[in-house]
């Protein structure tokens, strides 16, 4: 039992340079118009350091290490104990006793200290993105952040009244554990455990978990695309504006150089397929789920992966800027996914 490391050019003139800057700033300036004010919104999000106080148990007492966690921590001690790190059969004491005669859990702590000593800036991101979803849904229940050690097992957990963000998943892509674990997390999921993954994944898991669960009808290949793809631009909504939509998505600069340039292809592709409506999981799952890329497209595997997840979230950005009207509580609450399409006037051109 515990945390074992063996799986887991040429100058630009003067006047352009200028004229870069003065696009850069009209863009800056016209996308900060867009967001609403929410200077009077009250919220101040503070993470509980869940792993400090764990690893501080070591060469204590374990009974009473095990209490105050449990007198602390609550129902996420429990599912630590018996969902996370440990199994059901197992006690507090059994789990503790474990991790902290583990040299790699000693070791895994050690990183993770040197890279978080402290997590300001993740919680101011988190009150700022937090304030925009009470802006646009006060009834909105903000949980209580904790930050946890995993074993490599999880970035984002939810549970009761609480959300957990594995900070072993977030040491950044060249991290010495990363290359020792590749055997159970490839490289294309570990170049995105960067600390700057942690506010958009907590956002993302937030949006699906408790504002917009997927619906069982949505079946198709569309509704799936539809469904994704508000839950990015929800995401576009609420997260800082410095936030790359690489980052919301996952994607290297390659990969969404690459889908930005065949925008009209991969949507040819799906039309003459006939792929938004298939309902088959086996055929479809190849373009919504994760991975190196998307097999049978793109040259020496050049292609993104999840392309039904990128689509879906271009016609939805279309579809809200061709009806202006729509507010993005109506959009969220929109179920049609045929109805967003059709409005969207969705037409990209193919790259010839």
């Amino acid at each position: 039992m515990g945390y074992n490391v063996k799986y887991l050019s040429k100058g630009i003139p003067s006047a352009q340079i200028y004229l870069f800057f003065l696009c850069v700033v009209v863009i800056f300036s016209c996308k900060q118009d867009k967001k609403p004010d929410i200077s009077n919104i009250k919220l101040d999000i503070k993470i509980q350091r869940f792993d400090q106080d764990l690893y501080q148990g070591k060469g204590k007492d374990i009974q009473q290490t095990d209490s105050f966690l449990q007198q602390k921590y609550g129902f996420f001690y429990d599912d630590f104990v018996h969902r996370m790190v440990g199994n059901p059969s197992l006690t507090g004491k059994d789990v503790l006793t474990g991790l902290y005669k583990d040299q790699a859990y000693t070791d895994l702590n050690s990183e993770v200290d040197s890279v978080y000593p402290n997590l300001k800036t993740v919680e101011k991101d988190l009150t700022q993105s937090f304030k925009y979803i009470k802006y646009y849904y006060p009834k909105a229940k903000v949980p209580h952040f904790i930050a946890n050690l995993s074993g490599f097992a999880y970035q984002i957990t939810t549970g009761d009244d609480y959300m957990s963000i594995g900070l072993d998943m977030f040491l950044g892509r060249d991290s010495k554990f990363y290359g020792a674990i590749v055997q159970s997390i490839p490289m294309y999921q570990s170049r995105r455990f960067e600390p700057q993954y942690i506010v958009p994944r907590v956002t993302e898991v937030y949006a699906r978990e408790e504002l917009f669960k997927e619906r069982d009808e949505d079946q198709t290949l569309l509704a799936k695309m539809i469904y994704n793809g508000k839950i990015l631009y929800f995401m576009d909504q609420v997260l800082p504006e410095t936030t790359a939509d690489t980052v919301k998505i996952g994607y290297t600069g390659k990969q969404l150089a690459w889908c930005t340039n065949y925008e009209g292809n991969i949507w040819g592709f799906f039309l003459e397929n006939d792929l938004l409506y298939q309902s088959d999981n086996q055929k479809i799952q190849t373009y919504l789920t994760d991975g190196p890329f998307t097999p049978g497209l793109g040259e020496k595997k050049s292609s993104a992966p999840k392309l039904g997840v990128w689509l879906g979230w271009q016609i939805v950005r279309k579809y809200m800027t061709e009806n202006p009207t729509i507010t993005l509580q109506q959009l969220m609450a929109e179920t049609d996914a045929q109805k967003i399409l059709t409005k969207a006037k969705y037409k990209p051109k193919e790259n010839q």
